[in-house]
């Protein structure tokens, strides 16, 4: 398998893991936490099975990518304040939830790992609100969607497009005229230990033990990225350095094939940056605006069925580009370094690293500007 060969060309999804019919696959981390495939060689049979379902390749479809977009804001204004964007997310999920169906996503669970969990009801499904920059553990998630898809039960995934297309490449045909596939506009994914033990040192260097985080605080306008961290005596800090950095994600996330307009999923949301050129009676009061592609009839469908909660306007797809839906994140090339110090010494000296590169990085971009 490519993944035990090249870390570039594996996302982690853990298609081939769940794929495979003798149980030869297990997904063992790295050292930043980032899970890959090891074979039992004593239990494969070389059946090609996993082979056949890895998703990380260039999509084979010749249907063009979308022409519209959609602005989307949720009219409740509550669940907008509540929500990372505009609150697509909740106006879908909660249609499937009004249906009888189930909803899986990125959650919390154990001190703030973050990791896939399944929803049947708001209250559940809630805790899949706002951004979580850490690639999500996903454990046996594909086969609990597989039961509840055979029960014939309606399930929207929530995902980064990797673990949508895992997961598409997993569940058979007939199966997936029930299954809902919703992607993010991705930037790509830190370590999960990287995240561990960042919450680690904030603990030891305040002396309390976190019970809340915001990778992006809302409170501080949507366009700001803030982080929040609230401790069990009720102080809230906000560090001045962002943890989510290019040289901390997963090697794949630079060669990602669905860093364009083309996913396997039936829909794709993100943040509408720039809506105040496009629209700016939705973006003037910096509380958050969703961008929406409908990439299937069936996207178009449930979203039709939406319609009546949010706020739509229609944009030309070449209106609202990001740079991730035109290429992959470049990972820095200083990210072997990090790893390598984190080996040796552990976060503190990639923490002081980050932030030493950061100042470099700042103190050559004035001294460029001064002298042009």
């Amino acid at each position: 398998m490519t993944g035990e060969k090249d870390k570039k060309l594996c996302s982690g999804c853990t298609a081939c893991a769940v794929a495979c019919p003798c149980g030869a696959i297990e997904m063992r981390p790295d050292s930043w936490g980032f899970l890959y495939p090891a074979v039992n060689q004593a239990r494969c049979t070389k059946c090609g099975i996993c082979g056949s379902v890895c998703a990380f390749h260039s999509i084979e479809d010749d249907s063009p990518p979308p022409a519209f977009a959609y602005a989307v804001r949720h009219r409740d204004i509550s669940q907008l304040e509540r929500s990372q964007s505009g609150a697509a997310f909740i106006a879908l999920s909660d249609r499937i939830l009004e249906r009888g169906g189930v909803v899986y996503g990125a959650g919390y669970s154990d001190h703030f790992k973050v990791m896939h969990k399944r929803a049947a009801s708001p209250r559940g499904r809630d805790d899949f609100r706002g951004s979580k920059y850490v690639q999500s553990y996903l454990g046996n998630i594909f086969r609990e969607i597989k039961r509840d898809l055979l029960l014939g039960k309606d399930v929207l995934f929530s995902g980064t497009p990797c673990q949508v297309a895992g997961l598409y490449s997993c569940v058979e045909s007939p199966l997936r005229e029930k299954l809902y596939l919703v992607d993010l506009v991705c930037h790509g994914v830190i370590g999960p230990y990287i995240w561990r033990d960042y919450l680690k040192y904030l603990e030891h260097r305040h002396k309390k033990r976190i019970v809340s985080v915001h990778f992006r605080d809302k409170r501080f306008g949507w366009r700001s990225y803030r982080e929040t961290f609230r401790f069990n005596n009720g102080r809230t800090v906000t560090p001045d350095f962002f943890i989510y950095r290019d040289s901390l994600l997963r090697p794949s996330c630079g060669s990602c094939p669905f860093a364009g307009l083309k996913h396997l999923s039936d829909i794709t949301i993100g943040d509408f940056w720039g809506i105040e050129k496009s629209f700016p009676e939705m973006g003037a009061d910096n509380k958050g605006c969703s961008l929406l592609f409908c990439n299937t009839r069936k996207g178009e469908e449930l979203f039709g069925e939406i319609a009546d909660r949010v706020q739509c306007r229609q944009v030309k797809t070449e209106a609202c580009l990001q740079p991730n839906l035109v290429s992959p994140t470049r990972i820095p090339r200083h990210r072997s370094y990090l790893e390598w110090i984190y080996r040796i010494g552990g976060f503190v000296p990639v923490w002081i690293s980050l932030i030493l590169l950061a100042t470099t990085k700042r103190t050559a971009h004035r001294i460029k500007l001064r002298l042009s």
